[in-house]
This record gives C-alpha cells, structure tokens and sequence, in this order.
C-alpha cells in the first residue's frame, strides 16, 4: 500500500507539485477505486478541512491527464477514478446499482479486441465493459 511519500514521488515524477490537495485526492482514489467525485470529495475534506468542489476537480483533471489516475464513465453513470493505470484491464458494471469491479484482461482468443480495420490508427488499448448484476443486486431481484 503507498504511503503519503510514495504519492509524493508519484506526483514529483510526472512533473507535479506536491500539494496538500494532489496527495489527499491521490491517496483517496488509491484507497477508494471507482469513486466518484463527490465520494472523493468527502474523503479528501475529512482528511483536509476546508477545500472546495472546484479544487478536486482540477486535481482529478491534473492526475488524469499525467496518467497517475484513470477516470471511466460506464454508460449512464458518473465518471469514476482508479489508480490501476496502465495494465489495460476492464470493467464489470452492474446494471442497477452502478457497482463496478475489475476484470484483468481477456485471456485467449479474443477476437473482439483485435480491431477488423484500424482506419490507419495505432492503437494501443482496448475498452471493453461487461454490463450484468451484481450479488446484490441480483440477489433483490430473486426474492
């Protein structure tokens, strides 16, 4: 588990300042993946007091595009940040609740991540979300 320097060196090696504010969003989105921002804002005003919307906001903008967070917005639902960067791993979102859990990488022949026709794109990532139930939910629905 990555400790308050370790974040601080994640936030130096992609050209960052440390700030109160980076590290405390940093540290939640590890300790909270697939939060969303108003969850990310609870945790990060527990931590710090006084900060506002606004501020998580250009702090989750600037983690994004570095690359140290990952924001996905599965149809239908709020935009939600991770940590898991750079593995190329999926989603399992559930239809009712909007629970989201990893899956790592389809294993196999899976002909669905090979594109027919790149266009003349490089491409470098496959997004694939696998939409269901989960326990829970699934477990309502039964009874």
């Amino acid at each position: 588990m990555p400790t308050p320097t370790d974040f601080e060196r994640m936030l130096r090696e992609v050209g960052l300042r440390v700030t109160a504010p980076r590290v405390a969003v940093l540290s939640a989105v590890n300790d909270h993946p697939h939060a969303d921002t108003e969850a990310i804002f609870g945790v990060v005003r527990g931590k710090l007091g006084a900060v506002s919307h606004q501020a998580v906001y250009d702090v989750l903008k600037a983690l994004t595009s570095t690359g140290l967070v990952r924001r996905i917005q599965p149809r239908g639902f709020v935009a939600r940040y991770e940590t898991r960067v750079g593995d190329n791993h999926h989603h399992v979102v559930c239809r009712s609740c909007g629970a989201i859990a990893d899956i790592d990488c389809a294993v196999g022949h899976a002909p669905c991540l090979t594109a027919s026709d790149d266009h003349g794109f490089s491409i470098d990532e496959a997004e694939v979300v696998y939409w269901g139930l989960c326990p829970d939910c699934s477990t309502t629905r039964s009874s």
